[in-house]
């Protein structure tokens, strides 16, 4: 049996905004006191909106997955249709939302298949993860001035090769594709 946890928060003692960079990214600044009465002077958290990912089946049973270039790291990999929560959308809008404009696919039934945070220690936000079966194209990919997104509808069998060969390095890509393909 799993135990249920005692949530042990911390006291913060100060907090500050020392940096905010338009409607991606803020860091706070905190002083905090641990339960045990240790003091950490100062703990920087990184805040962000909330994030989605899309699991894409069509109709055909094939997964739909993106390739696009990520400058951190200076490489082009696959990864699953991904995206930020908007003001006033639910996680489930802005899923679909980014499924539509990212590949111009849409449709079937959609469920919440998986929420992880990108980094508890650090970060103040979460990643939901969608499961749409049934997705079919529906007009054309509609891309962000940032984005250079290119479409592949793909095997499962080559999607979980992606994965066992380190194909897929996003983290919050991979672990909702590993329980995908794990039920």
């Amino acid at each position: 049996m799993i135990e249920h946890l005692e949530n042990r928060s911390w006291k913060v003692i100060k907090s500050e905004n020392v940096l905010r960079i338009g409607p991606w990214l803020s860091v706070r600044q905190e002083e905090v006191e641990l339960p045990n009465g240790h003091r950490i002077p100062t703990w920087f958290v990184l805040e962000f909106p909330d994030w989605i990912n899309v699991i894409a089946e069509t109709k055909e049973g094939q997964l739909v997955m993106i390739d696009q270039y990520r400058h951190g790291l200076g490489v082009t990999r696959y990864e699953l249709v991904a995206g930020v929560i908007d003001k006033g959308e639910t996680p489930l809008q802005a899923a679909q939302r980014e499924l539509s404009e990212e590949t111009g696919f849409g449709g079937g039934e959609w469920q919440l298949f998986m929420t992880l945070s990108p980094n508890p220690s650090n970060h103040n936000n979460l990643s939901y993860t969608f499961l749409a079966r049934g997705v079919e194209r529906l007009q054309e990919q509609h891309e962000e001035v940032s984005e250079d997104i290119h479409v592949h509808v793909m095997d499962k069998a080559d999607v979980r090769e992606l994965l066992e060969e380190d194909g897929i390095i996003q983290a919050l890509h991979a672990a909702p594709l590993w329980k995908y393909f794990a039920k």
